[in-house]
């Protein structure tokens, strides 16, 4: 916090701890600690997934949470992030406008609930972090809430997801890491970012969802025993 900038932003990801089939929301904790410091939550963000633990005496998690605080005078650039309306073609029905198309030409606000595939062993970003962050869910902070220039610190690095968004979209940037296998990692993963060489998920791409006639969307149907048993 001492060394935000007086327009920067805090964005602190978290998830629930679970003991004894409980869950405790970890993010309310971190409220009242960063109010104590002056800052304001702009948003509480939800980013969902669809793969993890399957759990049988409570619903499977698949979400954890992002919250976004500032100082009063915050970088907020929306059309960098929006994404493609549901119905760009819709128009306006009556009034001064009647006719007009009502929607954003650049597309809408994504809302505060995300849906970005976490990195599992199929991903094309995985490597050895059993955490690791997908660059696209970083891709859209830094998008909305820095300038070109700007300086993105992450003092928690890993393998250097946050550095790869910063250096992708012309940011500074500033990470720290105790373990020296992250650390290779992230200068190896950060230096091909900045040649435009590093292979990530697009931002903004849709799931992936597939078709009926696809082998994995259907269930095989259960052999047929003929005959008596010998």
């Amino acid at each position: 916090i001492r060394v935000l900038a007086d327009d920067g932003s805090i964005c602190w990801q978290v998830g629930n701890h679970v003991a004894g089939g409980e869950v405790f929301p970890l993010d309310i904790l971190l409220y009242p600690l960063f109010k104590r410091h002056g800052l304001a939550l702009r948003n509480r963000i939800v980013w969902h997934f669809e793969h993890g633990l399957h759990c049988a005496r409570r619903f499977s998690g698949r979400h954890e949470t992002i919250l976004w605080f500032t100082r009063p005078d915050y970088v907020f650039r929306l059309d960098p992030v929006r994404v493609p309306q549901k119905y760009p073609g819709k128009r306006h029905y009556k009034g001064p406008r009647a006719g007009q198309f009502s929607c954003h030409p650049l597309g809408k606000n994504p809302g505060d609930v995300w849906v970005i595939p976490n990195v599992k062993h199929n991903h094309v970003e995985k490597t050895l972090h059993p955490c690791q962050f997908p660059v696209e869910l970083v891709e859209r902070l830094v998008l909305a809430l820095t300038d070109r220039g700007d300086l993105v610190l992450d003092p928690y690095m890993g393998v250097g997801s946050t550095a790869v968004a910063a250096v992708r979209h012309d940011r500074r940037t500033v990470g720290a890491e105790t373990d020296p296998h992250y650390v290779r990692i992230a200068r190896t993963r950060v230096r091909a970012a900045a040649r435009g060489r590093l292979r990530t998920r697009p931002l903004g791409r849709p799931i992936y969802t597939p078709s009926a006639r696809h082998a994995v969307a259907r269930r095989p149907e259960a052999p047929t025993i003929t005959g008596a048993p010998g």
